[in-house]
């Protein structure tokens, strides 16, 4: 009798480890080579918006929050808008994702993101709607902005900050983003797959 109750508690041990690293592997996120989880979110219009509405194309996700000072000196300073407007003409899927939380202070409705983003020049297919947060966490979305690359068969190729000048303040910047999309569209291999994003963390 104890032998099988030793057996079971080994049992119960051995499942407790699997689950808790189940669940550890979920938490950190996305492998680069991974396929990108699907979604479907409704944009700030109240159309239903798919990833795999793109399929065949480079996509890129930018999680976004328009009160974050990070993300507000991307826009005032024209860089984000101009890597946008870079690429979107060369037939990138640009996708603007808003997971803050509906209760939270920072929270805007969609005609209110519409506006400032318009106001911004901002260059995308769609700024997102994804309040309850469950398509950031399939992301592991941290910053706001945070940047995810998605080449033409679904693959993650690349994650993390925009750039590597989160002051404002590099003589020169390297743009890790701009970089993994030239890659992909000369056929290089993508020498930086991830990179830690910086700013403001998303309000979910």
């Amino acid at each position: 009798m104890r032998h099988v109750r030793t057996i079971a508690l080994r049992a119960l041990i051995v499942f407790v480890i699997v689950v808790g690293f189940s669940g550890l592997s979920l938490a950190q996120g996305l492998e680069i080579g991974s396929k990108a989880p699907d979604f479907t979110l409704p944009d700030t219009q109240g159309k239903t918006v798919s990833l795999s509405d793109h399929k065949g194309k480079i996509v890129v996700l930018e999680w976004t929050n328009p009160n974050c000072p990070f993300v507000q000196r991307q826009y005032r300073e024209k860089l984000m808008t101009a890597l946008q407007a870079e690429y979107t003409k060369k037939d990138v899927v640009w996708l603007l994702i808003n997971s803050t939380n509906e209760g939270h202070g920072d929270y805007e409705s969609g005609e209110s993101l519409d506006a400032t983003y318009a106001s911004w020049g901002a260059s995308k297919q769609a700024i997102l709607m994804d309040s309850d947060g469950k398509v950031g966490k399939a992301y592991d979305a941290k910053t706001t902005p945070h940047m995810f690359v998605i080449d033409k068969a679904g693959i993650l190729v690349y994650q993390g900050a925009v750039d590597d000048d989160p002051r404002g303040t590099n003589a020169e910047r390297q743009g890790f983003v701009k970089k993994a999309l030239d890659g992909l569209m000369s056929g290089k291999a993508i020498v930086t797959t991830t990179t830690k994003p910086y700013g403001c963390s998303v309000k979910y």
